[in-house]
């Protein structure tokens, strides 16, 4: 058991089409999530042509963690192939969230885990992430689960 949460109580499935809006509405649930998403009205079709490409593909999987059948979490798993470390796949965790109220009871940490034991079941080498450098509390969350502030990541904008 990790903070009151027992592991055989969450769920980890691949989203469907129709969890778009949540997925949506849990990528929004945070100051700089709220800023960049669109959850006034109707979900844009964008999101509906992003999950439809993810879907497509092997390499991509979107994540959802479930809590008595309700959704609490996602998260987007990349795997990679790269020539680098002897042509090894790495993994990457992306877009992970856990819903505001059940955040600090253990439901995130047993989530990346869950991700990781994917990730090496699918032969990745390694797991990365990036995470904004406002994120404190989600720096200090990836630590405990062992991850290293090894690079310092840069990123611009293309669509502006």
């Amino acid at each position: 058991m990790e903070g009151g949460c027992n592991l055989t109580e969450l769920t980890i499935r691949d989203a469907q089409r129709a969890d778009v809006p949540t997925i949506v509405a849990l990528l929004a649930d945070d100051g700089l999530g709220s800023a960049r998403e669109s959850v006034d009205g109707p979900v844009p079709n964008s999101y509906y042509m992003a999950f439809d490409s993810i879907a497509n593909t092997t390499l991509i999987r979107l994540l959802l963690a479930e809590l008595d059948g309700e959704i609490i979490g996602c998260m987007q798993l990349n795997l990679i192939p790269h020539i680098s470390m002897k042509g090894g796949t790495r993994a990457q965790l992306q877009s992970m969230r856990i819903r505001s109220d059940r955040r600090g009871q253990g439901l995130g940490g047993i989530f990346v885990r869950q991700a990781m034991d994917l990730a090496r079941n699918a032969g990745c080498v390694q797991m990365e992430l990036t995470t904004h450098n406002s994120r404190s509390d989600a720096h200090l969350f990836y630590k405990r689960l062992g991850f290293q502030a090894t690079h310092q990541g840069m990123k611009i904008r293309l669509d502006q």
